[in-house]
């Protein structure tokens, strides 16, 4: 089957539009009950999907982008955690390994690519914006950063918390499709939150405008809280789009997006 083009996953709208107000007017359309998003990137066609939060949205939204664009690369992009001390907000962190807290155990997912994540981490190291290779830990539900940091071998690098990555490259490796993960710190190990994004969030892991504003009701010291983090979300939006626009150049300029796999 011959597969080409780029395909990408994200989460949430604050990971995509930041991005897309660097590509110019993508098409869009809703399909499927996703958000899609096409585009070119040095003339290689990218196709972007909004999956929603959570494992079980990330995986089935990577398998309608696999049968509807076919892609030869996948990327999965999107904020992150950091789990100890040493990363900041704006900091990329581009994933050699992936694994998943599942109940309490943690256990190893496929791989990244390893040769197109030395491709990227060339490019992004090249530039002015800070980038570590480190370690993706994909919670199935809201999980506190402080209970996980506890619970990793000392010796992992950079490790980060998501809720996607994980369903991402079982996916991918599932389908054959070399497969990367960028993300971006939103917000640092020290950042304690005096909520729980699962008071903002229904049983879909959708973040719900009334449930915001009775939280914010109840619990109104969280006020400078949100307005913090309002920022952090939006510096790390802006270096996530530049991560991830210098990461889309530096694999259509590799040959990686195109070929032949059965």
């Amino acid at each position: 089957m011959e597969m080409t083009g780029l395909g990408l996953v994200a989460a949430m709208p604050e990971e995509i539009a930041p991005l897309l107000r660097k590509v110019g007017k993508p098409r869009r359309e809703n399909r499927q009950g996703y958000n899609w998003y096409r585009f070119e990137v040095s003339g290689v066609p990218v196709t972007l999907i909004e999956s929603g939060m959570g494992p079980r949205h990330a995986q089935a939204a990577t398998r309608a982008l696999i049968e509807a664009a076919q892609p030869a690369l996948l990327l999965n992009f999107g904020f992150t955690g950091a789990v100890r001390p040493g990363l900041e907000v704006a900091d990329l962190v581009l994933a050699e390994r992936v694994l998943f807290l599942n109940a309490d155990q943690v256990v190893e997912q496929p791989r990244p690519d390893t040769a197109l994540v030395r491709v990227v981490s060339d490019t992004l190291t090249a530039g002015s914006q800070r980038v570590v290779q480190g370690t993706l830990v994909t919670a199935a539900s809201i999980t506190s950063k402080a209970a996980l940091g506890g619970r990793l071998p000392a010796e992992l690098p950079h490790p980060v918390l998501d809720m996607e990555s994980a369903a991402f490259m079982t996916e991918a490796a599932r389908a054959g499709i070399p497969a990367l993960v960028l993300r971006c710190i939103s917000d640092a190990a020290d950042e304690e939150l005096g909520f729980s994004l699962d008071e903002f969030c229904d049983a879909e892991l959708k973040i719900r405008l009334p449930r915001v504003l009775w939280t914010v009701l109840r619990k109104p010291y969280i006020i400078p809280q949100l307005i913090r983090l309002a920022d952090n979300t939006s510096r790390a939006g802006k270096s996530l789009a530049d991560g991830v626009h210098r990461t889309l150049g530096a694999l259509a300029g590799c040959g990686a997006t195109g070929g032949n796999r059965p």
